[in-house]
């Protein structure tokens, strides 16, 4: 070979090499598989959440077939890991909605899930950005095509007490705290005169203090107690872990705990009922949380926490109400932004997200009722204090999303700064979760005693 072959093959060999980096260079690569880094499973009656965390976004197509019902979804750009077959053993034989799941290389880069379902669902997929410590998730939200109303299902458990007739009190005994007004029984069909009964017409009773006829079946008849609603809201929930201590311990399953024996202590009261906004580990949207509170049209709304702050020496209990003229302080400020955020992390769907709904009920909401949550929330901190120190002696306020019931008198009790060592010890103790429960129903009564409920218009 001459040299002017050399250069001409060198030349050759440069070009080629300089169009395979500017092709590496300009064209992405297309092979790249998305790696699954966590699944999750949330059963709950009210949906089944299934979340799968990717380091990439993770793009999905899903369809429902019958006979038998299944749930499709083919995810691209993936293959088959030992963390995604994980999802098979987390689904558990409890779970409302899904009987099982399979899981398979459909083809090359396209994982195929198939759900087998117990009942027809209407499915939820959507995607999330990375926020906090979580990265990109794919999220399945399965509910039942016929949602269950929350008072039949209350009444389905037995939980849910009708009016219960007053029985008749010893005059020697003290009346009940928060005696609530009480309405009298329609007389019944058999109680009222029957139409041969009215012919002839009666004489006139000569006596005019004799009462009259059927007064006394009106005097006698039982009275009904006008049973009061309270909404419990366990903050955080499912994706959303809230605050941890330093022990590895989670704000939900704290105060899901304290909220679950607050419900065993107001329903021993004789007319008190409650309704829980979650009673298991999955999430609620803010918004959610107040629209539940209002279809059991709930006398009072208390959203039950734990604080966390960056300093460990942070301490105290607190109780928050709602503003609708600014924080009364920066910590107030903080702590409601901190708490608002909660449905980035809990994971909701955009799509079927009503903005507008906290704007409005925040447009909607009365001094009438900041003033009474005001009022609440000053019993409940006094009660409070005889066995916690108070992070602050007085009612706090901001623009906390949870609290934006227009017609509810609404709190937001922070029972105690889990991210302090010594009260995440107080926090996870039986002792004192009692006797966190035991101050707060304290500071419902307190306030009832002030301010009896007024009768509703229809009974529930």
């Amino acid at each position: 070979m001459n040299q002017l072959d050399t250069k001409k093959k060198s030349r050759r060999i440069f070009l080629q090499s300089g169009a395979t980096l500017l092709l590496s260079v300009l064209v992405p690569k297309l092979s790249y598989a998305a790696q699954i880094l966590a699944v999750r499973v949330w059963p709950a009656e009210e949906y089944t959440r299934v979340t799968l965390e990717g380091d990439v976004e993770l793009k999905a197509t899903q369809f429902l077939v019958k006979d038998p019902l299944r749930m499709v979804v083919d995810i691209d750009g993936l293959e088959l890991n030992s963390t995604l077959k994980e999802i098979i053993a987390k689904i558990q034989s409890n779970d409302p909605y899904i009987k099982q799941v399979r899981v398979g290389q459909n083809r090359p880069n396209v994982v195929r899930l198939v759900f087998d379902l117990k009942e027809e669902i209407n499915p939820q997929v959507f995607t999330l950005k990375p926020v906090g410590e979580y990265k990109y998730r794919l999220v399945f939200d399965l509910y039942p095509t016929n949602p269950v109303d929350p008072i039949a299902a209350l009444i389905e458990k037995g939980q849910w007490l009708q009016e219960q007739p007053l029985a008749k009190s010893d005059p020697k005994a003290s009346p009940p705290i928060a005696q609530a007004p009480t309405l009298p029984t329609p007389p019944t069909p058999s109680q009222l005169p029957s139409q041969a009964q009215t012919m002839p017409q009666p004489k006139l009773n000569p006596n005019p203090e004799a009462p009259l006829p059927g007064s006394s079946d009106l005097k006698n008849a039982p009275q009904l107690m006008r049973m009061i609603t309270i909404a419990l809201d366990p903050g955080h929930g499912g994706e959303d872990p809230g605050a941890v201590g330093r022990g590895g311990s989670y704000e939900k399953d704290v105060v899901l705990s304290i909220a679950k024996r607050l419900k065993a202590k107001i329903e021993s009261q004789p007319n008190m009922r409650v309704f829980l906004t979650r009673d298991a580990d999955f999430f609620v949207p803010l918004n959610v949380r107040v629209e539940k509170a209002r279809k059991v049209q709930a006398d009072l709304f208390m959203s039950i926490h734990a604080d966390a702050f960056i300093e460990t020496s942070a301490r105290g209990s607190s109780v928050f109400a709602l503003s609708d003229k600014g924080a009364s302080s920066t910590a107030a400020r903080w702590l409601a932004n901190k708490e608002n955020s909660a449905d980035l992390i809990g994971g909701v769907n955009i799509k079927n997200h009503d903005k507008q709904l906290a704007s409005v009920l925040l447009d909607l909401s009365t001094t009438a009722q900041i003033s009474d949550s005001l009022k609440l929330g000053s019993a409940i901190l006094g009660e409070i204090g005889g066995i916690n120190r108070l992070h602050k002696g007085s009612v706090e306020q901001a623009g906390f999303a949870v609290l934006k019931a227009p017609d509810i008198p609404s709190v937001l009790i922070e029972t105690a700064f889990i991210s302090n060592p010594e009260e995440e010890a107080k926090l996870t103790d039986e002792n004192y979760q009692n006797q966190m429960a035991d101050a707060i129903l304290k500071g419902i009564n307190r306030y009832f005693a002030k301010k009896p409920p007024l009768a509703k218009n229809r009974l529930t």
